[in-house]
């Protein structure tokens, strides 16, 4: 675990860990919504070099590559509730994840895939990146992404 002292912004440095800018929804809807003390991002899915990271874990891809999509999606997360609270410092909690894995029907593994995203908040954040998971498999993914994962974070108090 990181040192209770050491500021995000260093362990993102220290990780070579750029934030991108919110991602724009594809969609009607909003990135994100801030209700009391929770905020809410809506479902972000995989990219690779700006595009979809398309493919389907079990049949084109491997746990290992799907781990590796979860982890891009937690960046651009991060990037969204940096964009959405200003400073991350803010968070008191990430409360929740929920991740899709576009899936074959006898893969079992969405679970270890999602925790590529799960253990880089951990990485990032420390002890307030720790949160609560679902991990699902889907039949398909917007775009034909490999992963979505959405995210529930929640604010110091007087933040």
């Amino acid at each position: 675990m990181q040192e209770h002292d050491e500021r995000i912004a260093d362990r993102l440095a220290r990780l070579n860990i750029t934030l991108p800018p919110a991602t724009r929804p594809s969609a009607a809807y909003l990135p994100y919504v801030i209700t009391g003390p929770l905020v809410f991002l809506s479902g972000h899915t995989a990219k690779r070099d700006g595009w979809p990271w398309v493919g389907q874990l079990g049949r084109t891809m491997t746990t290992a590559q799907g781990q590796a999509a979860a982890h891009a999606v937690a960046i651009a997360l991060l990037g969204t509730l940096q964009a959405a609270v200003g400073d991350l410092e803010r968070v008191a909690r990430i409360v929740k994840l929920s991740c899709l894995v576009n899936s074959a029907p006898d893969f079992t593994e969405h679970h270890l895939v999602a925790n590529g995203a799960s253990e880089l908040l951990v990485q990032v954040l420390g002890d307030t990146g720790a949160h609560a998971r679902s991990a699902f498999g889907v039949a398909q993914v917007p775009h034909g992404a490999c992963v979505e994962i959405e995210l529930i974070a929640a604010l110091k108090p007087g933040s």
